[in-house]
């Protein structure tokens, strides 16, 4: 797949999600074989305030290549200012998040309720894409709610901005997360655009990502909530849409052995304190459906050490 002038190495892509795909967690999914990774969203305004947090957010390693920086914010001028600067980074792709559902974000008219404002959308598109060398990309929903499912119209304003690819979740802002995703909504943006679209939503393993792209026809897939506690995926998905193999779950000893090591990584990161914390989310998503992972998922939320993690870990069996 390419994006504007950059080659990725495959079309599956990792979505997106703010508090899971940091720099640790990024590195393991490219590992699996995720083609493009993209960071955590990024608030435009927090960059341009020199909000401490901002820097952590917007660490990123020469091995992760290709990836995607994702920012947030409804301003065109405050936009493009940091979208420049962050070209000036090791990014390859400066993407818009036009899909957040989450209500300070939507309050703020920011994230998905940039849908509900085409005029907005093609002012900060337009200005942004005249302004940056690197490609510029959005991620969208289906629509606001259910009256207003424009999709389509605002993958065709920002294909006439500039825009080099778009990805499109099949859910309302209404939705959320919840109910069955409409794949539809992403063929009719791919029938009505040239540029590349990558699906997203309800892709959970090999068989559901190539039935996505074979109904829909688009370009690439985005991986968001199934990649929680599984980077593996990755190496699911790219095997069975090449060839149809079925990569098993891993074993016990590999999964204890993935879970320490990005505990490792996050505790270098972040510092032992935050980073612990951080990990007991990790944990309870990677030891699900596995033996005893009630009583796992009880017992992680008390660790405050690398150690005391390892000695809940002799659980799995």
């Amino acid at each position: 797949m390419k994006i504007g002038n950059v080659v990725i190495d495959n079309n599956i892509a990792l979505g997106p999600m703010a508090g899971v795909t940091d720099l640790p967690f990024r590195i393991l999914c490219k590992e699996q074989g995720c083609g493009l990774l993209y960071t955590e969203m990024v608030s435009a305004k927090a960059i341009l305030y020199n909000n401490k947090n901002t820097e952590e957010l917007l660490r990123t390693l020469p091995e992760e290549s290709p990836v995607a920086v994702q920012l947030f914010g409804n301003d065109p001028d405050i936009m493009t200012e940091i979208a420049l600067r962050l070209e000036e980074k090791p990014f390859d792709i400066i993407d818009i998040n036009m899909g957040c559902p989450v209500p300070k974000i939507v309050n703020n008219r920011e994230g998905s309720a940039l849908m509900l404002e085409p005029q907005t959308v093609e002012k900060i598109l337009s200005k942004m894409s005249k302004a940056l060398h690197k490609p510029l990309t959005i991620k969208i929903r289906k629509g606001f709610d259910d009256a207003n499912i424009n999709a389509v119209e605002i993958a065709k304003i920002a294909e006439a901005c500039g825009v080099a690819a778009i990805a499109v979740h099949g859910r309302t802002r209404q939705q959320y997360y919840s109910g069955v995703a409409d794949w539809d909504i992403i063929r009719q943006v791919k029938e009505n655009v040239k540029i590349p679209v990558i699906g997203n939503g309800d892709i959970t393993d090999g068989y559901t990502a190539k039935k996505m792209l074979d109904e829909t026809g688009c370009d690439g897939i985005m991986i968001g909530r199934a990649a929680r506690g599984n980077p593996w995926i990755f190496n699911q998905v790219s095997k069975y849409i090449i060839n149809g193999e079925i990569v098993d779950r891993p074993a016990i000893e590999e999964l204890k052995k993935m879970i320490l090591r990005h505990s490792r990584m996050l505790l270098e990161m972040k510092g032992d304190y935050t980073g612990i914390r951080e990990m007991r989310k990790h944990v309870s998503w990677y030891t699900a459906g596995y033996p005893h992972s009630a009583e796992i998922r009880r017992k992680v939320n008390m660790v405050e050490s690398y150690e005391e993690l390892e000695e809940v870990l002799g659980l799995l069996y």
